[in-house]
C-alpha cells in the first residue's frame, strides 16, 4: 500500500508491515503502546521505554549511528524516524533498502497526526484515535493555565536553549508561558548575559539532553537571585508520542507546585 509521511514522501510498504524498526525513541514508545509488540523487531540505544518491553529487543545503534548490518540481518518492511532527531546521511541510505517513514514534529497539532498516521500505516487506526483524542482534550483543558518568562535550558558548557520552531516551544506556549528565546529559532548556545538580559521569570533545567541535577540549579540560582529556578522532566517537554498522555497529568502537579 501507499502512504505519505510527513515529508510528504510516498512510501510502499506491504501491509500490514510484520518487522518494523523504530529510530526514534518517543516513537518507539508510541509503537509499543498501540499494541505492536510483537512487530517490533529493532530501536535505538536510547529507546529507554516501556522499560520491562525494550530490554529484549535488539539494538540498531544510536540516533545519529545506524549499524546498517544489524539492520540488514533484521530484514524490516518499516522503519519509523525523524528528521530532526535521525541525520539525512543514514535514512537516505536505509530509503534505498527499506520503506522508511519519517516524522516531522515542531507543535502538538504535528505530533497527533503522526500519531493518527503511524496507526494508520501500523493497522492501529481506533487505537491511535483513541490516544489522540486523550491527548487533545487533555491539553485543552491545559491551555494558558500558567503564565511569566521561561528560559528553557538543555545543554551546560556551552549553554543551550530551546527557541522557536521547536517542540518544547510550543508546549510552554500552550501551557501559558512565554518563551525569553523566542527570537532565536531551534536551539541557540546562549551566555549567563543574554539570559540576565532576557529577566526570565522562570529558568527551567531540562533532564535530557544534558542531565541537570540539584547542583546546578544552585550554581544558577545563586547568579539569577530573582529568577526561579526549577528542574523540569525533559521528556514531558520534548516527548511527541505516547509519552503525551503522561505529559498531561505532570504538567497539572507540575504547575500546582510551582
Amino acid at each position: 500500500m501507499l502512504f505519505t509521511d510527513q515529508l510528504h514522501r510516498h512510501i510502499e510498504l506491504p501491509y500490514p508491515p510484520q518487522r518494523i524498526i523504530s529510530l526514534v525513541p518517543s516513537q518507539t514508545e508510541l509503537l509499543f503502546d498501540l499494541g505492536l509488540t510483537e512487530k517490533i523487531v529493532g530501536i535505538t540505544k536510547f529507546c529507554i521505554h516501556p522499560q520491562e518491553k525494550v530490554k529484549n529487543v535488539p539494538k540498531v545503534g544510536g540516533t545519529k549511528n545506524f549499524h546498517f548490518e544489524k539492520i540488514d540481518a533484521l530484514a524490516p518492511d518499516l522503519i519509523i524516524a525523524n528528521k530532526e532527531e535521525n541525520y539525512r546521511e543514514g535514512i537516505e541510505q536505509l530509503a534505498q533498502k527499506y520503506p522508511v517513514w519519517i516524522s516531522d514534529i515542531y507543535t502538538l497539532e504535528d505530533a497527533l497526526k503522526m500519531i493518527t498516521s503511524i496507526g494508520e500505516v501500523c493497522t492501529k487506526k481506533i487505537e491511535a484515535q483513541i490516544m489522540v483524542s486523550f491527548i487533545d482534550s487533555a491539553f485543552r483543558l491545559l491551555a494558558k493555565t500558567y503564565s511569566g518568562r521561561v528560559a528553557y535550558l538543555i545543554w551546560k558548557n556551552p549553554y543551550m536553549v530551546a527557541g522557536s520552531h521547536t517542540f518544547i516551544h510550543d508546549i510552554l506556549q500552550r501551557l501559558g508561558f512565554e518563551n525569553a528565546f523566542a527570537e532565536k529559532p531551534r536551539y541557540p548556545e546562549v551566555n549567563l548575559n543574554e539570559i540576565a538580559e532576557r529577566k526570565p521569570d522562570y529558568i527551567f533545567l531540562s533532564s535530557e539532553p544534558y542531565p541537570f541535577k540539584e547542583k546546578h540549579l544552585q550554581e544558577l540560582q545563586s547568579i539569577f537571585s530573582e529568577s526561579r529556578i526549577q528542574l523540569v522532566n525533559g521528556e514531558m517537554f520534548s516527548w511527541y508520542g505516547s509519552r503525551l498522555l503522561e505529559a498531561s497529568k505532570y504538567f497539572r502537579s507540575f504547575l500546582k507546585n510551582s
